[in-house]
């Protein structure tokens, strides 16, 4: 079993919206043989707690006009790792710092990536602080 066309649709859309406010790693995972509860997992870093929040409610807002609306949502407070469960996709803003020494894609290896359309920029490559 693959990730539902739903889940598709509306994990580009929120790597846009990512991209959009210059979000960095962006990419995503299909967990649909893994987990029972959720297609994609989307992850993507900012830089800071402001920019983490930024593309957040920059996700929020494309997934709404989508008409799917979180339905858990934690970590939005601290701007640190925020957590947006829409049911067919799980999304992970991560600050950089956090990105690295969680580092949720080499927990999630095994799991096939989706291909994200090309005006979808992934950042400068780069996890975590500018050396």
């Amino acid at each position: 079993m693959t990730a539902t066309e739903r889940a598709v649709d509306l994990t580009i859309a929120a790597a846009r919206a990512a991209s959009d406010l210059k979000a960095d790693e962006i990419i995503a995972l299909d967990v649909s043989e893994q987990l029972v509860l959720t297609d994609v997992f989307l992850i993507a870093s900012g830089t800071n707690e402001r920019q983490v929040g930024a593309i957040v409610d920059a996700i929020e807002e494309a997934l709404h006009k989508k008409s799917a609306k979180p339905i858990r949502r934690e970590g939005k407070s601290e701007g640190r790792w925020v957590l947006l469960d829409f049911g067919d996709i799980v999304v992970h803003v991560q600050h950089a710092e956090d990105r690295v020494y969680y580092a949720l894609e080499r927990l999630w290896k095994d799991c096939p990536l989706i291909e994200l359309p090309a005006d979808v920029h992934a950042g400068d490559g780069q996890v975590g602080p500018s050396a």
